[in-house]
């Protein structure tokens, strides 16, 4: 019970609690950046109990204010004068939803990832809609968890785990809650991870010989640049530079644009289409200016060439392991993935087992100038 202060690191953007502190600089604990104490950066906020309730105000960037809001509070309690303000807000879960869609997602995200977000979105609103956001406990949150882990995979459970634990940030920094996280306690369900699915060359060159005309192109380019279904389908001619030889995507899935150098497949492939189109889009659409699907024609290729679990994104997991597989560093293909974190693409590092076993093949002949004879017992 009393004041601390709620501080905000301007390095991984992310805010932490800091009770009794009389320096004027202090390291984050988050990412250990050095972070100035100043009336921008940081929040003051009370906190005492009613009720064998615990309450939590947020005051402002001054600590005299605080103390002065505390003291009232505190006289309040013991005069039994107390009026929680806070029993006063009616915020909805489902009206934090609806925020949280206009004001953050379809601002700061793709349109991709906000139409993916969209569904957790939908489904959240059904289990919390008429809920306010106070009452929200981890309980409740466990609840949700058990009962969407009966019509889904573990996966599908934690995004929207992670989805709600989102919104509840954005809550706290719109004012609209006070309260701890309710998602920080509760644990993700543990996820099968099974190795990714890609192509060793010889089914690469089947999949490509088995795709119709309006489809080899597209597997091509995911095949030699690693670009996400999405930027394929919505590239345009503007973001092809055939004397540069450099594709660039102005929209990804992190908002962050990226070269791709092209290299001779896609070079000429995309230098025929060129010569054949009128259209703005690289791949224009019958109903629309993009493409939006190859369901149909991709599983038919699949079906002809022997292949199977296998998912169009896959084409980007085969991109990654090939270049892995062909000595290319890690960030490399970091960097040509558009990950921003290591970690990201390291689960695309895996080797297949021919090229493992080849590997250490290299090592069987040490020490084995003769074979040995060892004696049977």
């Amino acid at each position: 019970m009393g004041i601390y202060r709620r501080v905000f690191c301007v390095v991984c953007r992310r805010g932490f609690e800091l009770r009794d502190s009389a320096e004027k600089a202090v390291a984050c604990r988050f990412c250990s950046a050095v972070v100035k104490l100043s009336e921008q950066n940081s929040t003051y906020y009370i906190d005492y109990y009613y009720q064998n309730r615990r309450k939590r105000e947020r005051v402002g960037p001054y600590r005299k204010v605080a103390e002065r809001a505390l003291a009232k509070r505190l006289t309040q309690v013991a005069e039994n004068r107390f009026l929680d303000k806070r029993e006063e807000q009616q915020t909805l879960f489902k009206a934090l939803a609806e925020a949280y869609l206009e004001k953050h997602l379809k601002l700061n995200c793709s349109k991709g990832w906000a139409r993916k977000e969209r569904v957790n979105l939908d489904r959240l609103a059904r289990f919390f809609g008429d809920r306010r956001l106070q009452d929200i406990t981890p309980m409740m949150v466990e609840q949700f968890k058990a009962e969407r882990l009966k019509e889904v995979a573990p996966a599908t459970v934690n995004k929207a785990l992670a989805c709600l634990k989102a919104m509840f940030n954005k809550a706290s920094d719109w004012g609209l809650l006070d309260g701890k996280n309710p998602v920080s306690k509760v644990k993700l369900l543990k996820v099968d991870n099974k190795r990714l699915r890609y192509l060793e060359k010889p089914e690469i060159a089947r999949l490509i010989g088995n795709c119709l005309a309006h489809l080899k192109p597209i597997v091509i380019l995911a095949l030699n640049t690693g670009m996400r279904k999405s930027e394929i389908f919505n590239l345009r001619w503007d973001d092809v530079d055939f004397n540069l030889r450099m594709i660039q995507l102005l929209k990804t899935k992190n908002n962050k644009i990226r070269n791709i150098p092209m290299n001779e497949s896609v070079y000429y492939t995309l230098k025929a289409l060129k010569e054949q189109s009128e259209d703005e889009q690289v791949f224009p659409g019958r109903n629309g200016p993009a493409i939006t699907y190859v369901t149909k024609s991709f599983a038919t290729a699949l079906r002809k060439s022997g292949i199977i679990n296998f998912r169009f994104h896959d084409l980007r997991h085969t991109f990654a392991s090939q270049l892995v597989m062909a000595g290319v560093d890690l960030n490399t293909v970091r960097e040509l993935l558009g990950h921003s974190e290591l970690t990201m693409t390291l689960r695309y590092a895996h080797l297949s087992c021919d090229h493992k076993r080849q590997a250490v093949q290299v090592l069987g002949d040490w020490g084995m100038e003769k074979k040995l004879d060892i004696p049977h017992k």
